[in-house]
């Protein structure tokens, strides 16, 4: 059992500690960090943890294994490389950084204390994209040549939080809550890309935005593909990997469909799981040294790359391309 410490007691801190505490086998949180210390306080005492308002007090409970980040954007590289020179593990919520330099800067922080990082991308875990990887891996598709995907959900005006509407820590519209998860998908199937064309129409700002977003890629390998999001659509997530020789789509969690040629359909549904659960299981895990990240830090990096050049696309207008 991995002891934990959880940085930020937000929304989405709280859902980390909902998934995990008493739930989990492998991991359970015994600190949390908030700069709220009276509002976090009562969750605190239900949750059975003690509560501090500054991470380096964790970092100096002597019962904290690990971290884990969620935390705003702009503070993850610098918490990541605090936490590795303290010898700890670090799991940061996504986006890693808003910088290639910051995730770059990260990674290496962590490989030079040689503890393991993980980055908290739950689309990953689900049951439709597990099955998706699978068969675009199986070479049954063909040659893939394109993917492309769509994520809408209406968090940004349930779950609104003033950082959360600032430039500074999530640009490009839906870019850092839906779009990234996107990005994780399509740098973990067809590699690094080489090229955005990117745009985002705003046609609302503040507590519950209105804007959409849309992405053409190349990848260096040739795949092509293109992304789209729309923030406060009611929920839609849907990856299509195209190759040669048939297709593969993951429609939600749960569902995975392929097409072979022929017009063979095959629909594939599967039970559904706690994703956030399933990611942080995964990360405890890797720290026992029972199995690495799913997500390798070069995959990290790349998607934060491809997320820089897409920021930079959007305010520029124009096509960018990667180094």
């Amino acid at each position: 059992m991995i002891n934990a410490a959880i940085i930020g007691l937000g929304w989405w801190g709280k859902n980390i500690v909902e998934a995990v505490q008493r739930k989990s086998a492998k991991v359970r949180f015994v600190h949390g960090v908030s700069k709220e210390m009276d509002a976090a306080l009562p969750f605190a005492e239900k949750h059975g943890f003690r509560l501090s308002d500054d991470l380096e007090r964790a970092l100096a409970d002597p019962q904290v294994d690990a971290v884990v980040l969620a935390t705003p954007h702009s503070l993850h590289a610098d918490q990541v490389v605090r936490v590795a020179g303290a010898g700890r593990p670090v799991f940061c919520e996504k986006p890693l950084a808003l910088k290639r330099a910051d995730a770059e800067r990260a990674v290496a922080a962590c490989s030079k204390a040689g503890v393991v990082i993980g980055v908290g991308q739950n689309k990953r875990f689900w049951p439709s994209m597990a099955e998706l990887r699978r068969v675009a891996a199986s070479g049954v598709l063909g040659r893939i040549m394109h993917v492309e995907g769509h994520y809408s959900n209406e968090n940004s005006g349930l779950h609104f939080s003033a950082w959360r509407g600032r430039r500074d820590e999530s640009p490009g519209g839906g870019m850092t809550g839906t779009g990234i998860h996107l990005l994780d998908a399509f740098v973990g199937i067809a590699g690094p890309v080489s090229a955005v064309s990117a745009q985002v129409v705003t046609r609302r700002e503040g507590r519950d935005p209105r804007d959409t977003l849309s992405v053409m890629f190349r990848f260096a390998n040739g795949v092509s593909g293109f992304l789209g999001a729309v923030r406060a659509s009611p929920f839609y997530w849907r990856v299509h990997v195209f190759g040669d020789e048939g297709s593969v789509e993951a429609l939600g969690e749960t569902q995975t469909v392929v097409r072979l040629r022929g017009g063979k359909v095959d629909a594939r549904d599967f039970p559904k799981i706690d994703s956030v659960r399933a990611e942080l299981d995964a990360f405890a895990d890797a720290v026992a040294g029972a199995s690495p990240y799913p997500i390798t830090p070069e995959e990290m990096v790349n998607t934060i790359t491809a997320f820089e050049a897409i920021i930079r696309s959007m305010d520029t207008n124009a096509p960018v391309r990667v180094q």
